[in-house]
């Protein structure tokens, strides 16, 4: 089986389009149709249905997902490990990232990876806990940098304890408190990021089973800040997303404190190829030397 269709296949599964999947790999819209139309007669059956808004897989064209992209992965840590063999450094990482990870780790650390490894191509995707598990589960990333995920098969690389916080204006009469205890959240106007998703307001609300006095939700942490500070009410969230932040909201700690355990986390049952395997011993070390350099300036 031509590995070339089966990325196509794969990226137009993944987009929902064939135009966009072709301007993704560098091929016309005819070209990617063609070997997308070979596929399906070597099949022997439809993988797509076509529509004005894009294409969709078939119920078979599902079925067939899961071991076509194990094909495509598998073909793809062969050719690294033969690299390898041949002493040449090549490959590519699909690495699967949380917000917070990517707006305050990531930039540097992909820069200077790139520097080190220019034969390795990285591509990044944000999303939250439901995101992670998704692309664990369906294995279409070859790492997650998140929180740790549940409802998924993965292999777990613990990195950072990351402390959740209160946010609050700055001119509430909380804000002065080297500590609030959880259930006195209840009792403010909330404002409630993304709603539904697993996020990490979601699990310690239901882990604490707090009611809140719920005024506001928002899609993003940034929006949700924002709000507190123009005095619309509190939130809480993990100390790392708002590092960069510089708007007037006081940061203070939960009692009993509460902490997100960032990570690695890897799809289960497959083998990490070589590119995947520099990059996770790289990411390690950047985030040790990222966080020890921010714990003795913090202002850096």
């Amino acid at each position: 089986m031509d590995m070339e269709k089966c990325v196509a296949f794969l990226s137009a599964a993944d987009i929902g389009s064939f135009t966009e999947a072709a301007k993704v790999l560098g091929y016309s819209q005819s070209g990617i149709t063609r070997m997308i139309k070979a596929l399906e007669q070597e099949f022997g059956f439809s993988l797509f249905t076509r529509g004005k808004n894009g294409v969709q897989l078939t119920e078979n064209g599902r079925m067939m997902l899961p071991s076509i992209r194990e094909m495509v992965r598998a073909g793809r840590v062969a050719e690294q490990i033969s690299s390898d063999i041949r002493g040449i450094v090549t490959g590519s990482v699909t690495l699967g990232c949380y917000y917070s990870v990517s707006a305050i780790w990531m930039p540097g650390i992909l820069m200077h990876f790139e520097k080190s490894f220019p034969g390795i191509a990285v591509r990044m995707q944000e999303g939250g806990n439901l995101d992670m598990a998704h692309w664990l589960s369906e294995k279409s990333v070859d790492l997650c940098v998140c929180a740790k995920p549940v409802n998924s098969t993965y292999r777990w690389i613990s990195l950072y304890k990351d402390e959740i916080v209160a946010w609050l204006p700055e001119n509430h009469p909380l804000a002065g408190e080297k500590a609030i205890p959880i259930r006195s959240l209840e009792k403010e106007a909330f404002i409630h990021t993304s709603p539904g998703q697993d996020t990490d307001q979601d699990r310690l609300i239901e882990e604490e089973q707090l009611h809140m006095n719920e005024k506001y939700t928002t899609r993003d942490g940034f929006t949700t800040y924002n709000m507190v500070e123009a005095g619309l009410g509190i939130s809480f969230n993990q100390r790392l997303i708002s590092r960069k932040w510089n708007g007037k909201v006081v940061q203070v700690p939960l009692t009993p404190p509460r902490y997100v355990e960032l990570g690695i986390a890897v799809p289960a049952d497959i083998e990490m190829s070589p590119a995947s395997k520099r990059f996770i011993q790289f990411l390690m070390q950047e985030i040790r030397s990222c966080e020890n350099q921010y714990a003795e300036d913090p202002d850096s």
